[in-house]
């Protein structure tokens, strides 16, 4: 009987980190995109770039944890 709900844990846990990686690869595209546009932003591109990746990371480990 647990083992429905390990793997529907285990789906969901894993779409989520799926999700997140594409998320943080989108991220990081968007912004070398923009650094290639306006090289003068880059330091502010930089820092919102890392702030984003580290809260979108927040998101995939609090669903591997309910998960």
């Amino acid at each position: 009987m647990m083992i429905p709900a390990l793997a529907t844990a285990a789906i969901k846990s894993g779409l989520a980190v799926l999700g997140a990686g594409l998320g943080i690869g989108l991220i990081g595209m968007k912004a070398a995109e923009s650094t290639g546009r306006n090289p003068g932003a880059s330091g502010q591109v930089l820092t919102i770039s890392i702030i984003l990746a580290a809260l979108v990371e927040g998101v995939a480990f609090v669903a591997i944890f309910m998960g």
